[in-house]
């Protein structure tokens, strides 16, 4: 009877299964970087974008993954309209809408600076708008610790939002 040790290392030792051992290392060291790498400048949310709708505008909603801040959805309005929920999840999403003129405004516990921006977008433009949050703007409790955010709006410059927009999943459109 054979040692089972022996025959087990017989088998790896075989130059059938070096030979499949080896392609397949080097197939998946090969289409690592493919899977990984988008044009320069593309985030991975827009690698994945229908275009820009011929005579329409477009507006990217996202947020930073940060989990020690809110875990919350922000609610995002466009002149006063519901038009995306921005999960805190670091996904990006956008809405195509018509040329003109855009309050971007977010729903919020607290009042205070900076939670609406204006825009103003021509035919086949992208904009960039990055929900900020700041936890705590109203906590205590007696009993048990509550919080309520504050959310903010941003206006970031296409080059920098492309490049925050890298590692971002597209969560809708």
């Amino acid at each position: 009877m054979q040692n089972n040790s022996s025959s087990r290392s017989r088998f790896w030792q075989s130059r059938f299964w070096q030979s499949w051992l080896l392609r397949g290392v080097a197939g998946g060291v090969l289409l690592l970087p493919v899977a990984c790498v988008h044009p320069p400048g593309v985030s991975a949310a827009a690698a994945v974008a229908s275009p820009v709708p011929a005579g329409a505008a477009r507006i990217w909603f996202y947020r930073e993954y940060e989990p020690s801040v809110s875990l919350n959805d922000a609610n995002v309005f466009l002149n006063g309209t519901p038009a995306a929920t921005v999960p805190p999840d670091g996904s990006a999403l956008y809405r195509n809408v018509a040329p003109g003129r855009y309050r971007v405004s977010v729903e919020t516990f607290g009042t205070d600076v900076n939670q609406a921006k204006d825009l103003d977008l021509a035919p086949g433009q992208d904009a960039f708008v990055k929900i900020e949050s700041l936890r705590g703007w109203v906590s205590g409790g007696d009993m048990s610790e509550f919080n309520r955010d504050t959310f903010y709006v941003s206006v970031v410059s296409p080059q920098i939002a492309r490049t925050e927009l890298v590692n971002h999943p597209l969560s809708g459109g």
